[in-house]
């Protein structure tokens, strides 16, 4: 098992509409690509992203062909309307929290 780890800043202004997409498009969007997600944390305080997704898949190939595929590009791409300072990894699941 393999581990996302998707972490990004709300736009301020934006956090309506953002909520709406992650609800409706984005979290339904990366499960139908076969990301199940596991967790998310909210930053309250400190110099951290504000938002952490956890996601996981079976193996390392199956996360490449998603990180590869236009449902993913566009997916991120729409997000980036309502966030910044995103940042993905990948890295071996380890159960629990992960950063």
């Amino acid at each position: 098992m393999w581990k996302a780890i998707i972490t990004w800043d709300i736009k301020p202004g934006h956090e309506q509409n953002y909520f709406a997409y992650v609800v409706r498009e984005y979290l339904p969007g990366i499960n139908q690509l076969g990301l199940e997600v596991t967790d998310a944390w909210i930053t309250v305080y400190g110099n951290q992203p504000q938002v952490l997704l956890g996601a996981v898949v079976p193996s390392l190939e199956q996360a490449r062909q998603i990180l590869h595929s236009n449902t993913w590009e566009q997916l991120n791409h729409d997000l980036s309307s309502y966030v910044e300072d995103m940042q993905v990894k990948f890295a071996p699941h380890k159960g629990g929290f992960q950063f």
